[in-house]
């Protein structure tokens, strides 16, 4: 296949084009190196060293890798050159990771709740409009969350997507029906990808668009076997608390004597995935695209689901690293279940890379080799959901609470 991957140079990004790559397709990345610009805004840089794109690229290639093309171009604001490049290349897939990615950072202010908005949903938007233009027929594989559904799931399992209703009419009828399961985002972030779906359901019903929208849970891990081939293509590691993802930020402060800071009661329950199974489930999504004029498939992208505190307790218990629970930035309960239904994934052939003490090791192992790049002082999260979380805000200038009458 001829494959575009936006924000390929991304944390999901760049190991998934060397995997497609190395599995013998033709890979362009698209990336308008926006995650390299948050870093030198937030001074908040992987703890891992991160190459320019073009060196990792030529590395990639001395070391025998299939070639793999790039453009510099910036989805959610340069339609023309979209267009124009969805039309040269002619690619049978796109697979969008084109997103400001982190809930934290899409709250830290006014400004960045603008951007995440922006740069998210004029993104999605632009590939979906320039595919139809092109005429040409193109799966549109796209990278979500989870956290699309909220976590307020009483006990059932979140389906696939889809939740079978059924509404009793005036007249005694039964009318049964699919619909999206209903949104109940977390963040502006979260937000952003729920109107996604709409997005999706539109085109895909309007103009037969063929189109794979992915649920992926928090992403664990660091590298895969491709990006182990040499330090100058090793994956992302971000630790700070707008970017870095709980389980990697927990291995990371236990490598370095930082506490296992735990918001809230860690009552939260999350769904997990390995970057190696993050790659993985692209391949088989694209392996597996719906017809043209399906519905959109959804794909519930993950492997196991933990409680935020329990894998505190598990990487404590490994590396003796003390645990400490520190006020919760977000707006959210204090504890929740969360069951899930990924059985698409896992009838495709996806065998679950699961928690193991092995792997555990080894990220905290590369923890410890980068961790004279650590800055401490990014590792607690300060952005907050609401005013009166603020450190600072006095109760009189927060906003109050509604009491019901």
């Amino acid at each position: 296949m001829r494959i575009l991957i936006l924000g390929g140079d991304g944390f999901c990004g760049w190991p998934t084009a060397l995997h497609l790559a190395d599995l013998g397709h033709d890979v362009v990345i698209v990336d308008n190196l926006s995650r390299r610009a948050i870093e030198h805004e937030l001074e908040a840089y992987s703890l891992t060293p991160i190459v320019p794109l073009g060196t990792r690229l030529r590395v990639w290639r001395e070391l025998g890798g299939r070639a793999i093309g790039s453009e510099r171009v910036d989805v959610a604001r340069e339609y023309e050159r979209l267009l124009e490049l969805i039309v040269g290349e002619r690619p049978d897939a796109i697979v969008h990771f084109a997103e400001q990615r982190a809930a934290p950072y899409s709250m830290k202010s006014s400004r960045h709740k603008r951007y995440t908005v922006d740069n998210n949903l004029n993104a999605t938007h632009n590939v979906l409009a320039a595919i139809v233009e092109s005429g040409l027929d193109v799966h549109l594989a796209h990278l979500g969350t989870m956290g699309v559904y909220g976590y307020g799931t009483a006990g059932m399992r979140i389906p696939e997507g889809y939740l079978p209703v059924e509404v009793t009419t005036e007249d005694g009828t039964r009318v049964r029906q699919e619909i999206l399961y209903p949104a109940n985002p977390g963040s502006i972030y979260h937000m952003t990808k729920t109107q996604d779906q709409l997005f999706f359901a539109y085109y895909a019903k309007n103009d037969g668009l063929r189109i794979t929208d992915l649920h992926q849970g928090i992403v664990w891990g660091t590298n895969t076997p491709q990006t182990l081939r040499d330090e100058r293509l090793i994956n992302r590691f971000d630790y700070d608390g707008d970017y870095g993802t709980v389980l990697n930020r927990f291995l990371m402060q236990a490598a370095v004597g930082y506490p296992l800071t735990v918001h809230g009661t860690g009552g939260q329950t999350r769904a997990f995935i390995h970057i190696r199974d993050t790659v993985r489930c692209v391949q088989l999504a694209l392996e597996n695209p719906p017809e043209r004029g399906e519905r959109v498939r959804i794909l519930n992208q993950m492997t196991e689901t933990h409680r935020v505190r329990d894998l505190a307790q598990l990487v404590a218990g490994s590396t003796g690293a003390h645990v400490e629970f520190v006020p919760n930035p977000r707006n959210e309960a204090a504890e929740n279940d969360l069951h899930v239904v990924n059985d698409l994934f896992l009838d495709m052939g996806l065998r679950p890379t699961t928690l193991s003490e092995g792997l555990l090791c080894e990220v905290t192992d590369v923890a410890r080799r980068y961790a004279h790049r650590a800055d401490l002082t990014k590792i607690p999260c300060t952005s907050t959901w609401t005013r009166r979380q603020a450190p600072g805000v006095p109760p009189e200038a927060a906003p109050q609470e509604l009491t019901p009458t």
